[in-house]
C-alpha cells in the first residue's frame, strides 16, 4: 500500500513536470531499530528468568558479540551496525533513497538489513525499477565506488557518476573517461541535495529511531514517509511565491 502510494505521488510530480526522468542520485542510511542492545542475545543461549522482567540485569562484559552469534530477542530482523570508525554500534536498519536530480524528490525507496553490501544492493534493486529503457545517470558517494556496482549499473543501461574513493584497495572504478565529462561535476553537486530528504525523514517523519518491528513493517513506514516527504515538497515547489522567485 505505502508503495502504491509513492508511486501515485511521483506519477503526479512527472504529470507536473517537477522530476527528471534522466538524473539521479542514490544513497543509504541506518534507521535506529525500535531493541534495545539488552535484546541483543546468543542465538543458541538458553536464558534463566530474568531478575526483573522488566528491566533485567545483563552483563556482557567480556563477551564477543556479533550478528553470526547473536541476535534480537525482541527484533530479529534488526542487525549490529555502526555509521563508521569509532561510532557506537546499534541495532538497525539500512534505509535507501532513490532521487531525481531536478528538484530533489524521492522516486522509490528499499529497506534493506544493516549489512555491508546493503546500499549498493538496494541501489540496483532501485535502478532497476526506473520506467523506460533510456540510458540514466546516477550520482553516490564514495562507498558506491566499486568494480562489482559500476559494472552492474553499465548493464543497466546507467552512467555511474560516483564519487571516486582513491584509498581504496586497486582504486577507483571510474576513470577520466566519466570524470571529465560535464554531467559528471553537475552529478556530484546535486548528490548532496539527498542529505535534505534524509534529514527530513529523521528529523519530521521520526524516522531516526523507528517505533516498530520487523523489516516489513519498518520498511512500509519508511516508504509511506518518503511519499509525505514528496508531498511537502511538491506544494512548496508548486506555490505562487516560489514559481515567482
Amino acid at each position: 500500500m505505502a508503495r502504491e502510494f509513492l508511486c501515485e505521488v511521483v506519477n503526479q510530480a512527472r504529470e507536473k513536470n517537477l522530476t527528471s526522468d534522466e538524473h539521479f542520485t542514490v544513497d543509504g542510511t541506518l534507521i535506529e531499530a525500535w531493541a534495545s542492545l539488552k535484546s541483543f542475545q546468543c542465538k543458541d543461549q538458553k536464558n534463566p528468568p530474568p531478575d526483573d522482567p522488566g528491566n533485567p540485569t545483563i552483563d556482557f562484559h567480556g563477551e564477543t558479540r556479533s550478528n553470526q552469534t547473536h541476535e534480537s530477542t525482541t527484533d530479529p530482523d534488526a542487525l549490529l551496525a555502526r555509521k563508521g570508525s569509532g561510532k557506537e554500534a546499534k541495532l538497525s536498519y539500512n534505509g535507501n533513497l532513490l532521487v531525481e536530480n531536478r528538484n530533489g524528490l524521492i522516486v522509490t525507496t528499499e529497506l534493506f538489513q544493516a549489512k555491508g553490501t546493503a546500499e549498493r544492493d538496494a541501489a540496483l534493486v532501485m535502478l532497476e525499477q526506473i520506467p523506460g529503457e533510456h540510458r540514466v545517470t546516477l550520482g553516490a558517494d564514495k562507498g558506491y565506488d566499486t568494480k562489482d556496482f559500476v559494472a552492474e549499473c553499465r548493464n543497466l543501461k546507467v552512467t555511474p557518476h560516483v564519487a571516486q574513493n582513491t584509498k581504496r584497495s586497486g582504486g577507483s572504478a571510474i576513470d577520466e573517461r566519466t570524470t571529465r565529462q560535464a554531467g559528471y561535476g553537475i552529478s556530484q553537486k546535486k548528490r548532496k541535495r539527498i542529505e535534505e530528504s534524509f534529514g527530513w525523514l529523521k528529523t519530521i517523519a521520526l524516522m531516526r529511531k523507528v517505533r516498530h518491528r520487523g523489516i516489513h513493517k519498518v520498511g512500509w513506514v519508511f516508504t509511506f514517509a518518503a511519499a509525505a516527504y514528496n508531498l511537502v515538497r511538491m506544494r512548496n515547489l508548486l506555490s505562487p511565491t516560489v514559481q515567482s522567485a
